[in-house]
């Protein structure tokens, strides 16, 4: 049965998409290139990072979303979304490789009035100076006069239980009106709220000014805690005085490390332009330093508190807790949980993990130990880093076994461990 909407690209942006629409009663085929994970997502079983549950799955399928890889499907649809990823390049630019294997893919299907949008994290100009030659020289078509084209930044936040994909506003932006409203008229199926930008420009600086205002507040509230421990000041009571501002603030906490799929946007690094815009966001720049940094200083108060108790952290038994980049979620993309484990292996530490999501882990390419019994585990170690709260962690109970805990998420009760 001919589907009404592809979603080309099956990770953590595509998915959250498919489930919502087919939820809504969109009929949704969902393409990758992937064949190893279509075959899992058709017999059922979800991906490993936790971004849907099995049950979450079978509803899907059940409603009549199909995974496939076959091209052939992609000219079928009326609307097709690219959810491909975008990582960082070597040179701390966004890759654009996928979006363009996804382009050339949709380009030689597409078809007389569908409306093509991107979801991927993309700089100021992808929409029209990347995403458009590619679509129309595949096709032989016109954006704006054969087919729509509109930009959508995508805002999934897995795990979170109050905000989901109907609840959360939709901003797009086309290519010209009509591609705006055609691309709204979809949305509105899906969403409780659907909000226009002027153009694909606009909408995809709100992907950069949404995701570098996570970062710059979060280097701040991290150089915070750099301070404070220096001065001896609690940063987690400072942070709690402080958000009962009711104007003017915004709570950040600090952690391990920035970690997930949003990566800090320096508009002066256009990978598909020989030009410099030669307007850096040095705010950003300086972020990314600051939290690049975090590892190294968990790693600094790991073997402080261990010289500070008699031990060194050559041999020592250390169990990190959380792999993950995010609470209650398997997702371990860029967690900083890695670079820790890699420095404290450099440092001759004997290393053990724990996660609820996570069953296997390695480190410097080797597998580390995961933990069976966590309260046994932590009352062997030397010491016991917290990098990430889940639900599941009864910290009390495990700031009363460990011998030394030291919680860089600030969960554990006052004055019941050490705190970044």
């Amino acid at each position: 049965m001919p589907a009404d909407l592809a979603v080309i690209g099956l990770g953590h942006l595509g998915l959250p998409l498919a489930q919502a629409a087919t939820a809504a009663g969109i009929a949704t085929i969902g393409y990758d290139t992937d064949a190893r994970a279509v075959a899992e997502l058709r017999a059922g079983r979800p991906p490993v990072d936790g971004s849907l549950t099995a049950a979450e799955l079978r509803r899907m399928l059940a409603t009549g979303f199909r995974a496939t890889g076959d091209p052939a499907e992609l000219g079928r649809v009326r609307t097709a979304v690219i959810c491909a990823p975008t990582p960082l390049a070597a040179n701390q630019g966004l890759d654009l490789t996928a979006v363009g294997e996804a382009a050339r893919h949709l380009a030689t299907r597409l078809r007389p009035r569908t409306t093509v949008v991107l979801e991927s994290t993309a700089y100021p100009g992808t929409t029209e100076e990347f995403l458009r030659p590619i679509l129309e020289e595949g096709s032989g078509l016109r954006a704006g006069r054969d087919f729509h084209l509109a930009y959508s930044p995508s805002r999934v936040d897995p795990g979170n239980r109050n905000h989901g994909y109907a609840n959360i506003p939709k901003v797009i932006g086309g290519l010209t009106p009509a591609c705006t409203e055609a691309a709204a008229a979809f949305y509105g199926r899906v969403t409780e709220r659907v909000v226009r930008a002027r153009g694909p420009r606009e909408a995809e600086t709100v992907k950069v000014l949404e995701t570098n205002y996570r970062h710059v507040n979060m280097a701040l509230v991290n150089e915070m805690a750099v301070y404070c421990n220096d001065i001896g000041v609690d940063l987690w009571d400072v942070v709690r005085c402080a958000e009962t501002k009711p104007f003017g603030f915004q709570a950040f906490r600090p952690g391990p490390g920035v970690g997930g799929h949003g990566v800090p946007i320096d508009p002066n690094y256009h990978s598909y332009k020989s030009r410099s815009l030669g307007c850096p966001l040095r705010m950003v720049e300086i972020a990314r330093e600051v939290n690049g940094r975090m590892p190294r200083y968990v790693i600094q108060r790991c073997a402080t508190l261990l010289n500070e108790h008699g031990k060194s952290a050559r041999g020592a038994r250390v169990l990190l807790l959380g792999v993950t980049y995010k609470p209650d979620v398997g997702d371990e993309q860029n967690s900083p949980a890695r670079e820790i484990g890699t420095r404290l292996l450099e440092l001759g530490a004997q290393l053990s993990f724990h996660d609820p999501y996570v069953a296997h882990w390695r480190v410097l390419d080797q597998p580390v130990p995961r933990a069976d019994s966590l309260y046994e585990a932590a009352a062997e170690a030397d010491l016991t880093v917290l990098l990430q709260h889940h639900r599941t962690y009864d910290l009390q109970g495990l700031a009363v076994k460990a011998q030394l805990l030291l919680d860089t998420r600030g969960a554990s009760p006052a004055g019941t461990a050490y705190r970044l």
